[in-house]
C-alpha cells in the first residue's frame, strides 16, 4: 500500500496553491484569493472551517492509528509496513490543514484566534471511535471516514467552483484526491481481513453499525458554544455537503467494495451480521428521508466573527 502515497519532491505541497510572498506581485496574488474568496457565503465558509479544524486535529488521529495491536510504531522510526504507511499517510494529511488554515487567513474574512482556540480545544479533548485497540475496528473506521471526508471536501470543491472561487475550488478537489488514496488503502486492508478471517471481521462491522460512527471532530467547542459540532454538522446537512444520505452511501459502498452481499462459508452468527449489515443502506436512507425534514435554526459562530450561518 505504500505505493499509495505520494512522497518526496515530486508530492504536492500546500505552497503550490498560495501566493507566493517572496516573488514580485505577492500583493496582486493575496488580492486575487481575497476577491475570489468574497463570493463564498457564510454558511460554506463556516462548513471549509469545520473541515480545516477537522483536518488540524491529526495528531489525534495517528495516536489512534498507534493504538492498533500488531499495528504500531513502536520506536518512532520502524521499518515495519504498517509504521511506514502510518508515518507516510500522516505526512500526507498534515498537508491538508496546513493548505486549508493559510487559505482561511488570507481570505481576511474568518476570526483566525478563535479558530486556532477551537482547533485547540479538540486535539486536547481528543476523540473515540471506539476501535479498542482493534485493528480490525480500526480498519472498518478509517475505510468508513476517509470516504466521508472526500465526498464531504468533494462537494465544497464543487460549490466553491459554483460561487467563483476557483482557488478554493482546486484546493479542495485536490485534497478530495488524497482521501480518495487513503480510502482505497484501507478498504484494501480490509479486503485482505476478509480473506483470512471472515467470520472476524463481518462481526466487527456489524457491531460498529449498530452503534453509529463518530465523527472525529464531535468533542470540538470554540470555548463558547458547547453544541458547535452540531451546529457545524447542520449548516452541513443543509447545504448537501455531507448528510445521512452521504452515511448511507457509504455503508453501500462499502458492502459493495468488500462484496458482503456474495460472501459464503460463514458461521451462523456472522451471516446474521451479514444479512443485517445488507439490509442497513435502506434503512439509513429512510432514517435520512425523515431527518432531512428539520431544518436547522440559523446559529452564531465565532470563526465568523459571530455572524449567522
Amino acid at each position: 500500500m505504500i505505493q499509495l502515497l505520494e512522497t518526496g519532491e515530486s508530492a504536492w505541497q500546500p505552497q503550490d496553491f498560495l501566493p507566493d510572498l517572496s516573488k514580485e506581485g505577492w500583493q496582486d496574488e493575496i488580492e486575487d484569493v481575497r476577491r475570489q474568496a468574497a463570493n463564498i457565503p457564510d454558511d460554506l465558509l463556516v462548513v471549509l472551517v469545520g473541515d480545516m479544524i477537522t483536518e488540524e486535529a491529526l495528531p489525534t488521529y495517528q495516536t489512534l492509528l498507534n493504538t492498533f495491536e500488531g499495528c504500531d510504531d513502536p520506536t518512532g522510526t520502524s521499518e515495519g509496513g504498517w509504521a511506514r504507511w502510518s508515518r507516510g499517510w500522516t505526512s500526507e494529511e498534515n498537508r491538508h490543514g496546513d493548505l486549508l488554515n493559510k487559505y482561511l487567513y488570507l481570505t481576511g474574512r474568518c476570526d483566525m484566534r478563535s479558530i486556532e482556540v477551537t482547533i485547540q480545544h479538540l486535539i486536547t479533548k481528543g476523540f473515540n471511535p471506539d476501535a479498542r485497540k482493534d485493528p480490525y475496528r480500526g480498519f472498518v473506521y478509517t475505510s468508513f471516514q476517509e470516504r466521508a471526508t472526500k465526498i464531504s471536501h468533494g462537494n465544497v470543491a464543487k460549490m466553491a467552483a459554483r460561487c467563483g472561487d476557483k482557488n478554493l475550488s482546486k484546493i479542495c478537489a485536490k485534497i478530495a484526491s488524497d482521501e480518495g488514496r487513503h480510502e482505497r488503502a484501507y478498504q484494501t486492508f480490509v479486503k485482505e481481513i476478509l480473506k483470512r478471517d471472515p467470520d472476524g471481521i463481518i462481526r466487527v462491522f456489524a457491531d460498529m453499525m449498530r452503534g453509529q460512527i463518530t465523527m472525529p471532530a464531535e468533542q470540538m467547542t470554540d470555548g463558547k458554544d458547547p453544541d458547535l459540532y452540531t451546529s457545524f454538522s447542520g449548516v452541513a446537512q443543509r447545504l448537501d455537503v455531507y448528510t445521512g444520505f452521504d452515511y448511507a452511501d457509504i455503508v453501500e459502498h462499502l458492502i459493495n467494495t468488500w462484496d458482503l452481499e456474495n460472501i459464503e462459508g460463514l458461521s451462523g452468527e456472522a451471516e446474521r451480521d451479514r444479512e443485517y449489515l445488507c439490509r442497513l443502506p435502506e434503512r439509513y436512507r429512510k432514517l435520512a428521508e425523515r431527518s432531512k425534514r428539520r431544518v436547522a435554526e440559523p446559529k452564531q459562530f465565532s470563526w465568523i466573527f459571530d455572524r449567522e450561518a
